[in-house]
């Protein structure tokens, strides 16, 4: 199992969390390896990729298929997450490659590591 990194500096974790113990989540997706990205951050990381996945909405994920999982990083607070995601979201695209390349050198589907089935 790929390691991913924590604002708390723990890599790893469940992404299920007891009501006392909200996590929230910070996530690339991609629609192939070195293709179009897209960073968004939640605080349900499993039923939101599972939400781009299924193309609910009429969105960027969508319109050009953007549905790989290939990074996300936990956070204590909403805020952090939301914080953490403007930052990427600004950053050189090298640079959020080298993000994904770090913990996802084959830029592997992470879905099945989270959904567990």
């Amino acid at each position: 199992m790929l390691s991913h990194s924590s604002s708390s500096g723990l890599t790893g974790g469940p992404i299920w969390r007891c009501k006392q113990q909200m996590a929230y989540y910070t996530y690339i997706l991609a629609s192939k390896p070195n293709g179009m990205l897209y960073t968004g951050s939640t605080n349900n990381l499993l039923r939101r990729i599972w939400e781009h996945r299924e193309d609910l909405q009429p969105s960027f994920t969508k319109k050009y298929g953007v549905h790989c999982l290939v990074w996300f990083e936990e956070h204590a607070t909403i805020e952090g997450a939301a914080r953490r995601e403007k930052r990427i979201k600004h950053w050189l695209r090298a640079w959020k490659i080298d993000l994904i390349e770090k913990t996802n050198p084959n830029w592997q589907d992470l879905w099945a590591n989270i959904a567990h089935f």
